[in-house]
């Protein structure tokens, strides 16, 4: 409770929407459990002290989300209106259910924005850590190659090559062999004027590094004296909390009630809801039938002229099929007419020629 209280010393909102909560069921892995009623304000919270974002939602005095982003968390878009993401610290899956489309779009953007500040603060503070112990670790390293003590370090070069030039101070035969302890003695020299250039490079930035944290523990005391001045506030608010603790049981009472009551009434507006929604979908139902009616009855209408147009056709085409009829009778009578004739002709040819033959046998 009192890291949340305290948000207002070193946490700020920097965006903020309305949506309704989710978790994974922990038992299953599957189903959503809601964790609020109705929706509530979810918003991001940016820790300019630990420099880290979070995202945070509080339900009443009820924190049901408190989730730091961290650059290998995930936001996705499982349909137009709710998201998920997995928190490995909190061991679950939040899930967010939103209004309009543009709401999950603005909150999946800001995710991704923050997402991507977390991982350069990271890489900042890495940096940092690495060059805050480069130092020691150089230091280390040159202990390890050339244990000195502070009379050394101090000590000029003529007194820390002297035991050497001693050693070999004695005449030798041949030149090139004198020559070789003062070679020696300047490689050394130089040697130990880089180790020395060394430390003082790593005195500076241990230097630079102590001051660092000297600014560090000034700004972090005077966030624990905030601190311990928020806590004895909570502390003086909790006793006067447990002063008026007499009248608890007959609030609480009057709260139960109040909480019996409001679940009934929001089971009857469950259920009205569910009502609604019944009769929307008959209305909808209600109206597609009415269009379809429409369309058909537009269907049966063109059908009936059609079939109108169709009749006047078979009674022309039956009156034609009459006057046809009729016409092919009167033909055939012509015909019969004519074939009698015709036989009439034929007779009489006939007589005319056998007439012909005989006169031409008795002739």
């Amino acid at each position: 409770i009192n890291d949340f209280y305290s948000l207002s010393f070193r946490e700020q909102p920097i965006f903020s929407t309305r949506a309704h909560v989710f978790q994974i069921d922990p038992n299953t892995k599957k189903n959503w459990v809601p964790t609020s009623k109705h929706a509530v304000t979810v918003s991001y919270f940016y820790d300019s002290t630990r420099n880290v974002y979070r995202i945070i939602s509080l339900d009443g005095s009820k924190a049901i989300i408190n989730s730091t982003i961290t650059p290998n968390m995930t936001f996705t878009k499982t349909s137009q209106k709710f998201g998920q993401w997995a928190d490995s610290r909190a061991n679950t899956v939040y899930g967010l259910g939103f209004s309009s489309e543009h709401h999950l779009s603005k909150f999946a953007e800001k995710f991704q924005e923050f997402k991507e500040a977390a991982r350069l603060a990271k890489e900042k503070s890495q940096e940092k850590m690495e060059l805050t112990s480069t130092p020691s670790q150089e230091s280390a390293g040159g202990d390890i190659q050339s244990p000195l003590t502070p009379e050394s370090i101090n000590g000029t070069d003529d007194e820390r090559v002297t035991p050497e030039v001693t050693q070999n101070s004695e005449p030798r035969a041949e030149p090139t062999q004198n020559a070789l302890p003062f070679t020696h003695s300047s490689t050394i020299s130089k040697h130990w004027e880089a180790e020395l250039a060394t430390l003082k490079g790593n005195n500076a930035k241990l230097t630079a590094a102590l001051l660092e944290s000297t600014a560090n523990v000034k700004q972090w005391k005077q966030q624990l004296a905030a601190y311990q001045e928020e806590a004895e506030r909570l502390h003086k608010r909790v006793t006067e909390l447990e002063c008026v603790s007499s009248q608890a049981n007959a609030v609480h009472t009057h709260k139960t009630e109040l909480n019996q009551t409001i679940q009934e009434l929001e089971s009857t507006l469950k259920k009205k809801e569910e009502e609604i929604e019944g009769l929307k979908q008959e209305i909808d139902n209600a109206r597609e039938l009415q269009a379809q009616r429409d369309s058909l009855t537009q269907k049966l209408q063109e059908v009936e002229i059609r079939n109108k147009d169709l009749e006047g056709q078979l009674s022309d085409l039956e009156q034609r099929l009459e006057k046809s009829q009729n016409e092919q009778e009167a033909f055939r009578n012509n015909l019969k007419t004519l074939l009698e004739i015709l036989d009439g002709k034929i007779f009489e040819l006939t007589e005319l020629r056998d007439n012909l033959a005989k006169l031409i046998e008795c002739s």
